[in-house]
């Protein structure tokens, strides 16, 4: 299909269409016992909810599980720091997605202090060895950063805030999130740089337009994870909306400044 500007039903019958691929390849993993582990994050209002939805809407929920962690108990706080992410990972033909992930300690901890400078050096400098153990385990690990713009960011704060059904979705961090837009940036830019490996590569989404950007996603993941023959007839993602990180996207305008 052409890319360029749809009218929306063409975006629904694109998802429906990567919906049933992605239905197909969970019958082909539980068959096989591959285990896969969708690392989803991104800027408050990116578009992770929404994107999962739509990856998980048909899928089996014996086998696919959303992980969205609460923020450490007193107890898990004494824990080596990957210990509670470890206990989510997946056995045999199960799929499990990461709604933010061990990548809170890049992010959202650096910008509000919630850990030390020290805790943070160490989480980046143990990320890629964690990672490089979980893909020599037998793991499909699939690592997607959703990125959007500040003006974006704002208006859909705004609508968040203004809906009383998405009143579930406003949280406090929501408030800083547009004044320490720079602070987010900046460590954004240093997660990326150092956890993006030959094994557990980053890829970058450019998630202004929220139907362009999960239909991008939903083909990258078929790529990774169907069989050959689901794969190759899955058209490739968009270049222009979805691609491998490089450390030149952050001067080049592709990651948002």
């Amino acid at each position: 299909m052409a890319h360029g500007d749809k009218h929306k039903h063409d975006w629904d019958a694109d998802i429906a269409e990567l919906q049933l691929a992605l239905v197909k390849t969970q019958v082909a993993a539980m068959k096989a016992g591959d285990r896969t582990v969708l690392v989803m994050e991104g800027r408050d209002g990116a578009g992770k909810d929404g994107t999962i939805k739509r990856i998980i809407e048909h899928l089996s929920p014996r086998v696919t599980r959303v992980v969205a962690l609460p923020k450490p108990s007193d107890r898990e706080r004494t824990q080596w720091f990957f210990q509670r992410y470890a206990a989510h990972l997946p056995a045999a033909g199960e799929l499990v997605i990461f709604n933010r992930s061990w990548y809170n300690r890049a992010g959202v901890e650096v910008v509000m202090g919630f850990s030390t400078p020290a805790e943070q050096a160490e989480f980046l400098r143990d990320a890629p060895d964690f990672e490089r153990m979980l893909v020599e385990s037998g793991i499909t690990l699939i690592k997607v950063w959703l990125d959007i713009s500040k003006d974006e960011q704002e208006e859909r704060l705004e609508a968040r805030r203004e809906e009383p059904l998405k009143q579930l979705k406003v949280s406090d961090l929501d408030a800083v999130a547009q004044t320490k837009w720079s602070d987010y940036s900046t460590a954004r830019d240093a997660m990326l740089k150092r956890t993006s490996t030959p094994l557990a590569p980053w890829v970058c989404v450019r998630a202004d337009k929220k139907p362009r950007a999960r239909v991008a996603v939903m083909r990258y993941l078929l790529k990774r994870m169907a069989p050959a023959e689901i794969a190759q007839e899955v058209e490739a993602p968009d270049p222009d909306v979805l691609f491998a990180y490089e450390a030149a996207a952050s001067e080049d305008g592709r990651l948002a400044p």
